[in-house]
């Protein structure tokens, strides 16, 4: 990460193709070992459609899942993308099948399994670690309350995945997609790429179809970014949608959980039992394939980055909703208005990444030993050659210094980029361009692993950093890929208008479907046009 700006910093602290890359034509199959089949190749909702129909048991389903997390996870291209298993998923989905034989189904979900990122606690006898040896024990015998709507939806909790350690907040060098517990996590398209953090595990399990949908969670990026380089849908609501109790924290005004699945309907679906604000939308209803019919779309033209292949890719994604009869309106020039905007969005997620892991662990299951953030640098020099050995500390020490959340200056600086990101931000955007939803590309196309340098990005795109500090709603949808490498498009809207986005984000994926199955291919070398290129030619 220490060549990234601090906005692409902060950003990173989660069908049949109809690829309008050029790039991608020779594109090789997957290995037969690794391409999904039977159950886990299908959608949420096509799973939950056979298990209504009687087609499949909760079971078989279950077992289908547990034996391709053993074959493509922990074997074959090793993704290291799920932490851990439920013990209970086989007996919850027999306890699933009973209800259906006795006409008791829950309702859509039911028997359906679902991965949860491992920042977030559940009933069941796994920890919830967040990565860290630090939390190895910290198995605590709760819900967090979407967990628990997902429960009582009739979900299967089929087990943990992998993630960012400390969800991507600890260390200004860090490397997406590692957790000393996980290892490094792979991107199913292309092995030795970056899965992008922090919900890499979510984003990586969803692609290669080791669940039929995940929960990711994000504070400035975590959800989108590994829904745009997996190539999978992920969904960013409103922060408060989605309560924040019994996750691992970071920050309390920009913390959501989110789902992340093949479609946007079983995102909507996931939405549904998710919600915990009390306001009970139906997400699922809210669908609407028309819904770019005579919508007035603003396309965030400063946030296209600068890689020429996204761009087309974006230009492409733009006809399409023009084709769908949306009306679009350029917008080529924003700055957010607050002096010094990134280093005070940077202190008010210390403030509260302190003041929030301090009553985080001073809560943890009575095995976890380390009550502070003071304990936890210190637990990690004592265990400097497992939790030091590729990246620092720095943003917990950084975060150390900081003082509470009465302090003159974190109310200052949470209400200066707030306003710069909500009412001279999205909300300006929104209504001076006369538009219902923002879309721009959901970012760059991922970059190598590299634990030697750490993250190291490219110019980035996308302009999900409104979003995320403003705690406003946001997808991202496939809209091709370059080079085998997917890349999405972001829908962003306005407070509270997740069934909206959501709603644009499906009318879009409906008319393009550009979501392309994993190749598992080892590198880009292995793409015969690149190694093409790669040949000496010279006598």
């Amino acid at each position: 990460m220490r060549r990234l700006s601090l906005a692409a910093l902060l950003v990173l602290s989660a069908c049949a193709p109809d690829d309008t890359s050029t790039a991608d034509v020779s594109a090789p199959a997957p290995p037969e070992r690794y391409a999904a089949s039977s159950w886990p190749a299908a959608t949420l909702p096509a799973l939950s459609a056979a298990l209504e129909a009687g087609e499949a048991s909760s079971e078989e389903v279950v077992a289908a899942y547990l034996a391709r997390i053993d074959a493509v996870d922990r074997a074959g291209p090793a993704l290291q993308s799920v932490l851990s298993v439920n013990p209970r998923a086989l007996e919850d989905a027999r306890a699933s099948d009973a209800r259906r034989a006795a006409g008791e189904t829950l309702g859509s979900l039911d028997g359906v399994p679902i991965l949860l990122k491992d920042n977030i606690e559940s009933e069941d006898p796994m920890a919830t670690t967040a990565g860290a040896l630090a939390l190895k024990n910290n198995v605590t015998g709760r819900d967090s309350p979407h967990v628990a709507g997902l429960r009582a939806a009739g979900a299967v909790i089929l087990g943990k995945t992998n993630l960012s350690q400390w969800a991507n907040f600890r260390s200004n060098d860090s490397m997406s997609g590692w957790s000393a517990l996980g290892g490094q996590v792979r991107n199913p398209h292309m092995l030795d790429r970056n899965p992008c953090g922090s919900s890499s595990g979510s984003g990586a399990a969803v692609a290669a179809s080791l669940a039929a949908g995940a929960v990711g969670t994000e504070t400035n990026g975590s959800i989108i970014c590994p829904a745009n380089v997996n190539g999978v849908v992920g969904f960013k609501p409103t922060v408060g949608v989605i309560s924040q109790q019994y996750i691992v924290p970071i920050s309390s005004s920009q913390d959501t959980a989110g789902p992340m699945t093949k479609t946007v309907t079983g995102a909507a679906m996931m939405m549904n039992a998710m919600e915990t604000n009390g306001a009970e939308t139906d997400y699922v209803a809210a669908l609407d394939a028309g819904a770019l019919s005579g919508a007035r779309i603003g396309v965030l033209r400063f946030a296209q980055g600068s890689n020429k292949d996204i761009i087309a890719l974006f230009d492409a994604a733009l006809k399409d909703m023009e084709a769908a009869g949306a009306t679009l309106v350029d917008i080529e020039d924003f700055e957010p208005e607050a002096e010094n905007f990134w280093g005070r969005a940077r202190d008010v997620l210390n403030y509260e990444f302190k003041a929030g892991i301090n009553a985080y662990l001073a809560d943890a299951a009575p095995a976890v030993e380390t009550r502070s953030l003071d304990d936890l640098i210190a637990f990690n020099e004592a265990n400097a050659d497992v939790e030091l050995a590729l990246f620092d500390q720095s943003i917990f020490e950084d975060a150390n210094g900081y003082g509470d959340l009465q302090e003159a200056d974190y109310l200052a600086s949470r209400d200066a980029v707030q306003e710069a990101t909500r009412r001279f931000g999205i909300d300006r955007l929104l209504r001076d361009n006369d538009v219902a939803i923002l879309v721009s590309p959901s970012g760059v196309v991922a970059s190598r692993v590299d634990p030697v340098n750490g993250d190291v990005w490219p110019n980035w795109a996308g302009g999900g950093y409104l979003a995320a500090i403003a705690g406003y709603p946001h997808a991202s949808v496939p809209m091709g890929t370059v080079h085998g490498l997917p890349v999405g498009v972001s829908f962003i809207g306005g407070e509270n208008q997740d069934a909206a986005v959501l709603s644009a984000a499906y009318a879009y994926e409906q008319a393009t479907s550009r979501r392309v199955e994993p190749q598992y291919l080892e590198s880009a070398e292995a793409r015969p046009e690149i190694a093409n290129a790669m040949k000496r030619r010279a006598d």
